[in-house]
């Protein structure tokens, strides 16, 4: 998804949490010197072979952050993330290197930006970062010696690939390979240990012999509502946490659907995607504003779940969400 975005979290959710930030802030060294070797990895499908990266550039807050999760602040040359996620920013448990690593720029990715900042390497997503249609793509920007990586979740719509990967499976992967490119293994090793240890933990606290939840997520819009399909990261989300995506039978990360399609759903909650722009209170005002929506269950309970855009996006915090939205539908009963 491109920028177009209320833990009440028990202690011991709080307590496995902790351990990923403690490694906020702190630099992880390459197990190898830097430059002294290539890495191969499987990317969207294919082997792709990387020198490590000396001028790496994150796109938006799922680069930034597998970045910084594995340690890798003091190594990049910056990130490029739309003004409209700055509050994820100041949420961020890695807000201390959003603060120390240049920001480039305040909008969309760039193939002038990437050369302005000299970068050799730019981790991206592909319609999100990438674009045929924007003349940014790993092909054009190989021609000006700038080696790309595609967030593994937007594989199954790049034109080479088509690549299906679950998105919390995505996630995994993208940090492991990172941790082969800049030659930080264990440290990616131990982190995908850790996340996968609390998806286990929210999986194990969800509630049994009952139906999932009927969840919608709702991102903005307002002729048609922007929402999340199977193949984006809020569709484990949900699922992890107890719920149903009531959209997870859309072959899209992110898009558009119908106000009837919401309707016939009958979603028991929505969730509501916080970013710059518009506050979450004037999305939930304009929601139980609309005549049709009247009967939805979610509204007429005045069941409306606010995550940051942070969280839903494909980042080592989509865990968090996960636990965020597990401990809300306890707290409502389901």
């Amino acid at each position: 998804m491109t920028l177009s975005r209320n833990t009440g979290m028990p202690v011991a959710v709080l307590t496995a949490g902790a351990l990923l930030l403690t490694a906020c802030g702190a630099d992880v060294k390459p197990s190898r010197q830097a430059g002294a070797a290539e890495v191969t990895v499987t990317n969207c499908g294919a082997q792709v072979t990387y020198p490590i990266p000396q001028r790496p550039v994150a796109y938006d807050v799922s680069g930034a952050e597998k970045m910084f999760s594995l340690g890798l602040a003091g190594r990049m040359r910056g990130y490029v993330m739309n003004s409209l996620g700055d509050p994820s920013i100041a949420g961020s448990p890695w807000k201390d290197d959003y603060a120390r690593v240049e920001r480039l720029g305040t909008s969309r990715v760039t193939r002038e930006i990437l050369v302005n900042a000299k970068a050799d390497w730019v981790i991206a997503g592909w319609n999100s970062g990438f674009s045929e249609e924007r003349g940014i793509t790993p092909q054009l920007l190989e021609q000006v010696g700038i080696r790309s990586y595609l967030h593994t979740e937007t594989c199954w719509n790049y034109p080479a690939s088509r690549a299906d990967v679950r998105p919390l499976e995505a996630l995994y992967t993208d940090l492991l390979n990172l941790g082969e490119i800049f030659q930080v293994q264990p440290r990616a090793r131990e982190l995908v240990a850790e996340l996968r240890a609390r998806v286990d933990a929210v999986r194990a606290g969800a509630p049994k012999n009952t139906p999932p939840a009927r969840v919608f997520v709702y991102d903005s819009g307002t002729d048609q509502p922007f929402t999340a399909g199977r193949h984006a990261a809020p569709n484990d989300i949900i699922e992890v946490a107890g719920g149903r995506n009531i959209f997870d039978d859309l072959e899209k990360g992110w898009g558009t659907v119908g106000w009837e399609a919401v309707v016939k759903a009958e979603p028991e909650v929505i969730v509501v995607v916080d970013y710059a722009g518009q506050t979450a209170q004037e999305k939930i005002a304009f929601l139980k504003s609309l005549p049709q929506l009247a009967t939805v269950p979610a509204v007429r309970n005045n069941r409306f779940h606010v995550i940051s855009y942070g969280d839903m996006v494909s980042g080592p915090r989509n865990v968090q969400g996960a636990e965020s939205l597990a401990a809300y539908l306890r707290s409502i009963g389901r």
